[in-house]
């Protein structure tokens, strides 16, 4: 008996050696590929966060964003922790579909996004968060504030200070009378500055008309935009993105008052004191031109540099692209926007897969996930442990030990503690089978 108890124990001990070793060797071959989704997760957060990180455009060239004297510059507008649209929207550099083709050279944007205009779908695009300046691209969404509350047949009288607007002027001056629709008409086809001035007072002044302008762009999901003046002349903490620009292209066309106007070629302008009437011509050079152009809007400053969105439908679909901060070289941005509206084509006949999504509405506006889903998916505290176990989001916690090697070793943990009470249990006849020999010696 002795002998069997003396090769037992070192049997078990090879057994709980064995079990150790294969839970050991077996854990790594489990978690590999749990470990390369996380290393991948991990890099995509962290080009992201290189993208997101960017809360503002280059530093101005001039004094236009100084803030008033008693006032400062606004804080930059918050990072929102998921790109809007899809985890793609956050990715750096050219945004595609797999195995699509690579998009046209000579653009010179800093920016760009290409999108469905009925879906909502984003085709393509390049760094779309990144924030940049608009310039008179945000006359697009005083057009959408001053449709949802202006009646197109109100008269506007017309200012000094309207005429001392900078930049481009349609004719707005002192003693001049102006319809709200033809103010809307000359604010899109010709970004009059001076049209974009008297809506804003008609609005109830220029910080009203700004409230409402921002309280829509944050409506809209538009997280990256601000606007600090109602014409897109630089001011302040304005910012905005090609994603969101798009966003509000897609929000305007819409409504038929701005669609119609954007592909208004050119319409006749009153005068006012010791100034006959004008004519105000369309100044979107694809218009008429590139095959199936719905119409769009243009803007430049120094500090914006130059700014477009348009929009065409062929073969049934309605595409949409923004550029911003562009270059006239090679080309004018129009002509940089017909490249990439035709790749844009190409993409949708092929049924490439979106990219991203244009949302509806913001973000925390959305509905809240249902209940009945359980609260483990929304648990802000779960979620910072899995997180700080080193576990993708909505996967559970997991030791360096995976799926597998933890139940191996718990096996032998078990098998040892057997082992362990098997060994006292027979050492402790031994020792009374002992003592009895002796007591009867």
């Amino acid at each position: 008996m002795r002998h069997a108890t003396v090769r037992f124990v070192p049997a078990s001990v090879v057994s709980l050696c064995a079990l150790v070793i294969a839970a050991v060797f077996a854990a790594p071959a489990a978690s590999a590929e749990q470990r390369a989704n996380r290393d991948s997760h991990q890099r995509t957060q962290a080009q992201r966060g290189a993208c997101e990180a960017r809360q503002l455009p280059p530093a101005p060239i001039d004094t236009s964003e100084e803030p008033k004297p008693g006032t400062s510059t606004p804080d930059p507008l918050p990072v929102p922790e998921d790109p809007v649209g899809g985890p793609r929207m956050g990715d750096c550099g050219i945004i595609q579909p797999q195995n699509a083709s690579a998009p046209p050279g000579g653009i010179s944007a800093a920016t760009w996004a290409i999108t469905d205009l009925d879906s909502g779908d984003v085709l393509a695009a390049k760094d779309p968060h990144a924030r940049e300046r608009p310039a008179s691209l945000i006359k697009s969404l005083l057009a959408i504030v001053v449709i949802k509350e202006l009646r197109p047949d109100t008269k506007v009288k017309g200012t000094q200070e309207d005429a001392d607007q900078e930049g481009t002027k349609v004719g707005v001056g002192p003693g001049g009378t102006y319809t709200v629709d033809q103010l809307l008409h000359a604010l899109i086809m010709r970004s009059g500055n001076d049209a974009a001035w008297a809506l804003a007072r008609t609005l109830g002044g220029r910080d009203a008309a700004l409230e409402k302008m921002n309280a829509l762009a944050h409506e809209l999901g538009a997280l990256d935009t601000r606007a600090a003046t109602p014409s897109g002349l630089d001011g302040p903490g304005m910012t905005t993105s090609a994603y969101d620009q798009s966003l509000i292209f897609r929000a305007a066309m819409k409504y038929d008052e701005y669609a119609e106007a954007v592909k208004t070629e050119s319409i006749q302008f009153p005068g006012y004191k010791g100034h006959p009437g004008f004519q105000v011509n369309n100044d979107n050079r694809l218009l008429g031109v590139y095959p199936g152009f719905l119409g769009g809007k243009t803007g430049f400053t120094d500090d914006a540099r130059h700014t477009y969105v348009g929009g065409a439908e062929q073969n049934g679909k309605r595409l949409a692209v923004v550029l911003l901060r562009g270059e006239r070289n090679p080309g004018p941005l129009a002509e940089q926007a017909s490249k990439l509206l035709d790749y844009g084509f190409r993409l949708a006949a092929k049924d490439a897969k979106r990219v991203g999504e244009l949302v509806d509405r913001a973000p925390e506006a959305q509905p809240k996930q249902d209940a009945s889903q359980g609260d483990e998916a929304s648990d802000p505290t779960r979620e910072a442990v899995d997180q700080a176990a080193g576990a993708l989001p909505g996967e559970p916690a997991r030791s360096a030990f995976g799926n597998v090697g933890l139940p191996l070793v718990m096996l032998a943990g078990f098998a040892a503690m057997v082992t362990v009470a098997m060994w006292f249990r027979r050492r402790r006849a031994r020792v009374a089978r002992a003592n009895r020999t002796a007591a009867s010696e």
